[in-house]
Order: structure tokens, then C-alpha cells, then sequence
């Protein structure tokens, strides 16, 4: 069998879809920057093919959890006629909760999730062990996240919290002592983009379903219009710390690297925060979310030119 016919096998695109795998490889590129960012050049390779496997099981585990705690909500939701998504959702790509609509059975993401988590556990305890820890209570928090679904959206601040460990863990997989402030500026870069750029815009695209289940999110709980001006503000910080957070890296940067950052931060976070803003519709929405998704990969390129042509 050739790895084309593996790689669209309608059984392993369920569990992918599980998995979020689309947008999960694009959430590699966070990691990936944060160690380059930290570094000032290339870690070794056996570090770089560890740390890429690990940082890749552990999304894939991480993603799967969230479907398995949300299971019952989410089966709710799709007997309602919710999650019907397609391609013009990065989240849609594939099959939107899978679990949820019977195309997977429980024990069958069970056993996916915690395969993925082992080998996550195996590979961040080789790097670190502080890694380990830090995956640890990521998947604890992810958890926590879920489960406050109907009690605040302050869970909000969790969601930014799980997608900044990442980035930290990358960090101590190369570095066992890293900057204090290099860290805090990492984690404040990734938070804002987070509840900016994922946290708000995802929950927007669900809001009939959320209102109808009496969840407690940022949209359904401050309205649209607050919501909007709320991700605005969130996504100008993130804008302006990724300055900061360049300027903090042993890496130099010259004036073209940093229009190229200040390039794709206008295209993939502030303009369609302000359109969302202004048109105030799920559409919107939408479009802010598959375009921020793709903001720290975008910086990881420029890094990542800067490196190869210095």
C-alpha cells in the first residue's frame, strides 16, 4: 500500500478529524518558534526530530481529549443539526466531531487519545522532564476548560493558558534555564492570540448552538459587538509583543524581516478582526479564525528564513 492510499484511508481520516490534524500541523509552527526564538539558531537534529514528533502527539492527544470530555455536549448539539462546517472552516476540513456524530465510537478515540498522550509523555520526558510536567498539566487544564462549558467564560483564560505550554515546553526541550522574561513575553504573545484569534471567533461560529445549550462563552455572554471589541483588543497586543518578542531573541532581525511580521499581522490578524468588528456576522467570524490560525506560522517562516539565509 502505497503512503497516498495510507494517508486518505476513510478510517484514519475519522480519527485525524478527531484530532483536528489540519490545524494541529499548522500549531506545530508555535513550538518550533518558540525554541528558535529562544535558541538563536537551530537546536541539534536528534533534539529538532524528537521534539517534532512529541510536540505533534501531543496536539494530537490534546485535540482528541477536548472531543472526549465535550462528548455528551457535543452529541446534544449534533442531534440539534450543529457542527455542519465544511471546507471553508479550517476545522471543518474534515469531519467535525466525529465522536459525536457515531462515525467513531468512544473507545475507539480513547485508545487514539491515549496512545498519542504516551508517546507525547515518552518523547517530553526524554527532552525534559519539566516538559513532561508542563504536558501534564496541559491535558489537565484542556480538561478543566471543557467541563466549565456551562459555568463561565472565563474559561477563556484556561484555553489561553493550555496554548502558551506548548511554546513553554519547546522552550525548556532546548533550553533547561531559559529567560524569565522571554517566557512571560512567549506566554502573553500566544495568550492574546489565543482568546483573539481562536478562543472568540471559534465560539462565535457556534453561537446558536451555545445559546441553545446555555453555554457560557465570550460571545454569547458580552454580545457580539463587546466580543468583537474585545478581539480586537486582544489581537492589536499580540501584534505588538511579537515585536517584543523579537527584539528579546538572541536572534537580529533587519528592517525587512520586520515588515515582513508587521506584513502578516495586518493581513491575517488585523484586518479581519476589524471586518469582523464591523460586519459583526459569523461569516467574519470565520474568516478571522482560519486566517489568525496561520499568524504564528507565518512568524516562524520569517525566523526560519532568517536562520537559513544568515
Amino acid at each position: 500500500m502505497t503512503l497516498d492510499a495510507i494517508l486518505i484511508h476513510p478510517r484514519l481520516k475519522l480519527f485525524l478529524a478527531l484530532s483536528r490534524t489540519p490545524h494541529g500541523v499548522i500549531d506545530i509552527a508555535t513550538p518550533a518558534l518558540a525554541a528558535l526564538l529562544c535558541l538563536g539558531h537551530f537546536p541539534p537534529f536528534a533534539t529538532t526530530l524528537l521534539g517534532v514528533i512529541t510536540v505533534f502527539a501531543g496536539y494530537t492527544a490534546v485535540y482528541a481529549l477536548n472531543d472526549l470530555v465535550d462528548y455528551r455536549t457535543d452529541r446534544e448539539k449534533v442531534r440539534v443539526g450543529g457542527y455542519g462546517d465544511g471546507e471553508d472552516y479550517l476545522d471543518g476540513v474534515l469531519v467535525r466531531h466525529p465522536l459525536a456524530k457515531g462515525v467513531l465510537t468512544l473507545p475507539e478515540g480513547v485508545l487514539w487519545a491515549g496512545g498519542w498522550a504516551l508517546v507525547a509523555m515518552v518523547g517530553a520526558w526524554l527532552l525534559n522532564p519539566v516538559c513532561f510536567y508542563i504536558f501534564l498539566a496541559g491535558g489537565l487544564l484542556e480538561a478543566i476548560y471543557c467541563l466549565l462549558l456551562r459555568v463561565t467564560p472565563m474559561r477563556a483564560l484556561i484555553n489561553g493558558i493550555v496554548k502558551s505550554l506548548g511554546a513553554v515546553a519547546a522552550v525548556y526541550a532546548v533550553n533547561s534555564q531559559p529567560s524569565i522574561i522571554f517566557l512571560i513575553v512567549l506566554s502573553g504573545w500566544i495568550f492574546f492570540w489565543e482568546i483573539g484569534g481562536q478562543n472568540i471567533p471559534n465560539d462565535w461560529t457556534d453561537i446558536e448552538e451555545d445559546r441553545r445549550f446555555k453555554a457560557k462563552t465570550i460571545p454569547v455572554k458580552l454580545g457580539l459587538a463587546r466580543a468583537g471589541m474585545l478581539a480586537l483588543a486582544c489581537l492589536v497586543a499580540a501584534f505588538f509583543l511579537t515585536f517584543l518578542l523579537v527584539w528579546i531573541s538572541p536572534l537580529t532581525f533587519g528592517m525587512i524581516h520586520l515588515l515582513a511580521l508587521a506584513g502578516s499581522g495586518v493581513w491575517l490578524l488585523l484586518l479581519p478582526v476589524l471586518r469582523l468588528v464591523e460586519a459583526n456576522n459569523r461569516l467574519q467570524a470565520m474568516d478571522l479564525f482560519n486566517k489568525a490560525s496561520h499568524f504564528p506560522l507565518s512568524v516562524f517562516v520569517v525566523v526560519l528564513v532568517r536562520l537559513l539565509l544568515s
